[in-house]
This record gives C-alpha cells, sequence and structure tokens, in this order.
C-alpha cells in the first residue's frame, strides 16, 4: 500500500492506540517506528491532522488519539484487507455440522467474539412488518406440550410448557384453535394487545383459561420483543475503557438489555458502522455489524460491539468475510432445498 506522509502517520497513530490505549506522540512515533524525518514534521503534519479532525488531543497528555472521522478515515482507505486462515477453518466446521440459520448466526458469532476478544451480537430481524400465520401444537405427553409459532416470514419460534393440573390438552387445543381463527395475520408486535381484546373470548370457551392465557402472554411478548442475542459479553470486562470505571461498564451492559436499541440506531444511521454514533451516554461504543440477507429475505445483522478503541482492520475484515460466508452457503442451501423439492415432486 503506498501511502503519503500524512496517511502513513495517521495510520501508524490508529493501530498504535488500538494496541495501547494510549495518546500518541511526535517523539513516541520517531523512536518507535524509525520514522526518516524529524520530530518537528512528524509533528507538523499531526497538527494539520488535528486541524482536518483526523485527530485529537487529550486533556492529559500532549499525545493525540484517532476521532471517529479519522477511524473512519481509517476504514476506508488504510486499512488492509486480510482474513485470518483460522476463521475460514472454524466456518467450515460450523457449515458442516450445522443445518438451522440460527444455529450458523449463533456459532458464527461465537468465533467472531473469541477471534476479537469484543462482544457480538445478532440482532434479528424486525417484527415490525412482519404478521403471525399460525399457531401449532404439539403435544409431547399428557400434560406437555410444545406451541410453534409461524410468521409470514418463515420465522419460527418454539415454546414447551407444562400445563396445570386444572389445563387439558384439549383446553389448549381449544384455545389455539381460537388463536389461529381471531389472530392469523396480525402484525407480531400487534398480538400482545390483541391478545388482551379476546381474553373475554377465552374466558368464553375455557373454564382454566387463566394460565394458558398467561403463557401466551409471555410468549407473544418475547416473540415480538425481538430475536437478538449477544455471545461474549465478559471480554469487555477487559478493555481498559471499562475495565477502570464501573459506570462506564455499567451503561454498556444496560446497552446489551437493549438490543433493539442497537438495530434502531442502525437503521436511523443507515450505517452497518456506528463510531460513538448513539447518544452522549454510549459516545466510547462502536458497533459494527453486517445485514445477513439471502434473494431479499432479511434473515438479521451479525455484529461487533466493543470500545470506540477497537481493532477496526481485523473487525471488519472478519466480519466481512463471515457474513459473505454465511450468505453465499444459505444461498447454496437454500438453491438445494429448491432442487429437492422439484425432484420429489
Amino acid at each position: 500500500m503506498s501511502l503519503t506522509r500524512k496517511d502513513r502517520i495517521l495510520k501508524l497513530i490508529v493501530e498504535d492506540f488500538i494496541q495501547t490505549a494510549q495518546p500518541v506522540g511526535s517523539h513516541y512515533l520517531l523512536d518507535k517506528y524509525n520514522l526518516n524525518v524529524s520530530s518537528a514534521t512528524i509533528r507538523n503534519e499531526m497538527n494539520q491532522l488535528e486541524k482536518e479532525g483526523l485527530l485529537e488531543k487529550t486533556h492529559t497528555s500532549s499525545g493525540r488519539i484517532p476521532s471517529t472521522k479519522g477511524y473512519k478515515y481509517y476504514i476506508e482507505h488504510l486499512r488492509e484487507k486480510r482474513v485470518d486462515d483460522k476463521i475460514k477453518n472454524e466456518l467450515k466446521t460450523i457449515f458442516d455440522s450445522s443445518s438451522s440459520v440460527e444455529d450458523i448466526l449463533g456459532k458464527s458469532c461465537e468465533v467472531l467474539s473469541n477471534m476479537t476478544n469484543l462482544a457480538s451480537a445478532v440482532l434479528g430481524p424486525g417484527a415490525r412488518d412482519e404478521r403471525l400465520v399460525n399457531v401449532q401444537i404439539v403435544p409431547l405427553n399428557n400434560k406437555t406440550c410444545t406451541a410453534i409459532f409461524i410468521t409470514d416470514k418463515g420465522y419460527v419460534e418454539n415454546k414447551t410448557f407444562v400445563l396445570n393440573e386444572e389445563t387439558s390438552v384439549q383446553d389448549l387445543k381449544k384455545c389455539i384453535e381460537i388463536l389461529n381463527s381471531r389472530l392469523a395475520g396480525t402484525k407480531i408486535n400487534e398480538l400482545v394487545d390483541k391478545l388482551e381484546v379476546i381474553k373475554p373470548v377465552l374466558s368464553d370457551y375455557m373454564t382454566n383459561y387463566a394460565y394458558v392465557y398467561n403463557v401466551l402472554l409471555n410468549t407473544f411478548y418475547e416473540f415480538s420483543k425481538g430475536r437478538s442475542e449477544f455471545y461474549g459479553k465478559e471480554k469487555l470486562l477487559n478493555q481498559p475503557e471499562f475495565e477502570s470505571d464501573a459506570s462506564e461498564l455499567k451503561k454498556l451492559f444496560e446497552l446489551f438489555e437493549n438490543p433493539d436499541y442497537i438495530a434502531e440506531m442502525l437503521d436511523k444511521k443507515d450505517s452497518n458502522l456506528l463510531i460513538g454514533d448513539f447518544d452522549s451516554n454510549y459516545d466510547d461504543v462502536s458497533v459494527i455489524s453486517h445485514t445477513i440477507s439471502v434473494d431479499g429475505s432479511d434473515l438479521g445483522k451479525i455484529a461487533i460491539v466493543g470500545p470506540r478503541r477497537m481493532d477496526y482492520e481485523k473487525v471488519m475484515n472478519n466480519l466481512d468475510y463471515v457474513a459473505q460466508q454465511i450468505i453465499e452457503h444459505l444461498s447454496k442451501a437454500k438453491v438445494r432445498d429448491e432442487v429437492s423439492k422439484d425432484e420429489k415432486e
């Protein structure tokens, strides 16, 4: 990669700060990297980078650190695109042993978390425009059942529960019939309110409707809340930004409790890259995501969550590679399934 002197200095500052979490000064750069220029020349270039908004000065040091604009410039123009062979082998193992989309996304995020030493996430697709197709009930024995909820986007949610003494499998089946007749076509995020409306109907058909109603209410609430999961959150305990500041760590874990907010911010900014772009509570948090879409069907996003000072080269290269491989694998699997279905017909 052929770089101008100014770009090379910015690249060194970004990468050094990522590794050390310490502001970078001109003398430090000269001594560590044996640059063939004077300290004054380096200082002049750093001053220019600061004027351009790519570097910023801290209050506690004469050194500089990358700004949000500096990180974004680094990502777009200065990072080298290479992928660790280890992640390629890990993905092959996942694809060979996993069949469901949820399993592939989850295990891939575990690999990303381990490779980057940061938290990762599966941010499920929004339920705003998704509708319930039907609910199916599968009795496992005379007191245990699994309810299967299916949406028009092909998403499936399972809920297994044990019936109380006053409720029979037949009561539950009757309840499900009512749900399918009254709730089919309802938007997922409206199910909880709609269930409340038909509560009197359930009471007319079932003597002991309260237990089943509460189980379904909880299931619909979880169903509409989103399909997001985080991996490796504990790895952030070792990051300097959080390990010495309990309040920052607390705010970060509050963010994990609200994955919908992360997804909403990504949508609002219309970007897969947020570097301190949340509100002021999360100005030292970065999220990098990649949408998983197969044949126009949005399966959600996979994302890396960490401090603003993260190894963007490693994170973005690995995340992009993993996402592309998942999409390619799922696309091929879909084609195979369609061919198999045609052959059977």
